[in-house]
């Protein structure tokens, strides 16, 4: 327990420690936020806010990890994939700053590094970390062995989940504290198994960061995370799912994020097949922007909505292990 605390705490104290100078930094060089025409109206006044906080986010969180893990394969997959993804979205956010515009790398290349990085966290949790290729229905306490097909449940879980939080990040602090609520779900998931010790200092780690750039992200944001933090949160949340066999449950503690994706999803085949627009707009925060809520009362009852499922999610895990 005594490593997870001070593994979340540096990994506060350096976010908040560090982040006025970072700020500072990426003013000095115009690294601001790019605004998306067709978002908000109220959105436009953020422009050239400070983005790529996520950065931060995962300085903070590889300092405290790698002078406390004692380097299991587990933790060491979850590790590499969050780093991995969000090196994946600094190099979209470093091209959208560079080109000035809201588009980013190409959608085949992140297929591409998508895949790749899946594959990777594939390898480590089947010959590694010895898992075998099962998916775990905790609701009904059954396995189904996928055995060639696990790789494809691996994609599926990294690509839906940093797709889901990418999409979610679009109001101050909101993704950052779904992260953090999920987050926090996950340092009780690996803590009560008693064998997944590290994992649980790097998700206090991951708590710890988000928690620490919350002080500066929360609304009125004086920085952004940018696709290099919600990438990067999105591997993190994936690949603890998968090293701990809780990918079904997944939809369940990261009920928020797919709350989100479904919005965009069901947005488009609506307008597609019918030429008709369920929402006002999506993802749902920004319908929610539409009908008139203030932005700290919506990210307010999505933190609430994430704390919801999160505890259900946990006390299912925690009943799958017979209490």
């Amino acid at each position: 327990m005594g490593r997870i605390l001070i593994g979340g705490t540096a990994a506060l104290l350096i976010c908040i420690f560090l982040s006025p100078k970072f700020i500072a930094f990426l003013r000095a060089r115009e690294f601001g936020q790019q605004i998306r025409e067709d978002g908000p109206e109220g959105h436009h006044v953020k422009a050239g806010t400070p983005t790529m906080g996520g950065v931060l986010i995962f300085l903070a969180v590889s300092v405290p990890f790698l002078i406390l893990s004692d380097y299991e394969w587990r933790s060491i997959g979850v590790f590499g994939v969050a780093i991995a993804c969000a090196l994946l979205g600094f190099a979209d956010d470093y091209i959208k700053l560079v080109r000035r515009r809201s588009l980013g790398l190409r959608a085949r290349t992140k297929l591409v590094v998508t895949i790749a990085i899946s594959l990777a966290l594939w390898y480590v949790a089947e010959q590694k970390a010895h898992l075998a290729p099962t998916l775990r229905l905790r609701f009904v306490d059954y396995q189904i062995d996928l055995g060639i097909f696990y790789p494809v449940l691996i994609y599926f879980v990294v690509a839906g989940t940093t797709s889901a939080v990418n999409l979610t990040d679009g109001l101050d602090g909101l993704a950052a504290g779904c992260a953090a609520i999920v987050l926090l779900a996950y340092i009780g998931i690996t803590f009560i198994t008693g064998a997944d010790l590290d994992m649980a200092m790097l998700a206090g780690c991951l708590v710890g960061a988000c928690v620490g750039f919350l002080w500066f992200n929360a609304f009125p944001a004086t920085i952004f995370m940018g696709d290099t933090g919600s990438l990067g949160l999105g591997g993190a949340i994936a690949g603890l799912a998968v090293m701990t066999k809780t990918e079904v449950l997944l939809i369940l503690l990261g009920g928020i994020f797919v709350i989100e994706a479904l919005s965009v999803v069901i947005q488009v085949i609506s307008f597609q097949t019918m030429r008709k627009r369920v929402f006002l707009m999506a993802p749902i925060h920004h319908h929610f922007e539409l009908k008139a809520w203030s932005e700290t009362k919506i990210i307010l009852r999505f933190w609430i909505v994430a704390a919801i499922c999160c505890a259900i999610g946990f006390t299912i895990y925690r009943q799958s292990r017979g209490g």
